[in-house]
């Protein structure tokens, strides 16, 4: 299989927690992505797991990056939005098999 030219980095947090962590994904090169609203949910085994409490109210972040700096952008949203800071986010990359542009 060949190797992806871009990758999607996805970053879910806390609801009010998005800004900050797209602002880092641009400082470390991204151009831009699109928040989603969402709700989560877990059982309270998940919780124990990762010590902490999982707040409904989420917001996913959707960044295509080229895949050369996927690893920056992972680091950047991850150091901004992770599990250790008040937006207990996680953030994981898929590989993007095709894109195309719509023009008018």
């Amino acid at each position: 299989m060949a190797e992806s030219k871009f990758e999607l980095v996805v970053c879910i947090v806390n609801a009010g927690f998005s800004q900050n962590v797209m602002e880092a994904a641009r400082a470390a090169g991204a151009k831009g992505g699109t928040i989603l609203r969402a709700r989560g949910s877990a059982n309270p085994e998940s919780e124990e797991f990762f010590n902490i409490t999982i707040q409904p109210d989420k917001e996913v972040l959707m960044i295509l990056v080229p895949a050369t700096i996927k690893d920056e952008v992972l680091k950047a949203v991850y150091k901004q939005g992770g599990l250790t800071t008040e937006a207990h986010g996680i953030a994981f990359s898929l590989p993007v098999s095709h894109t195309t542009a719509i023009k008018e």
